[in-house]
């Protein structure tokens, strides 16, 4: 199941603890977060990674970067 958080026009931490808990709540295998900022991508791309899970890709599109991050 795929699942997307969208935290555009959030500032740091609240998008990486919106990706966290979508990660304990274990539902999704791959969890797309739309941020509008380089250090919201940077750190929640960190936090997944730091949780076992894998950057798929990140994508920008008109300002607002799609991370896409699965489990492994």
């Amino acid at each position: 199941m795929v699942k997307t958080i969208d935290a555009r026009g959030l500032s740091c931490p609240q998008p990486v603890l919106m990706t966290l808990e979508e990660i304990k709540a274990g539902k999704a295998d791959e969890i797309v977060v739309l941020v509008d900022n380089d250090a919201s991508k940077e750190n929640v791309s960190r936090a997944a990674a730091s949780r076992g899970w894998t950057v798929a890709d990140i994508d920008e599109k008109e300002g607002v970067f799609h991370v896409k991050i699965r489990k492994d």
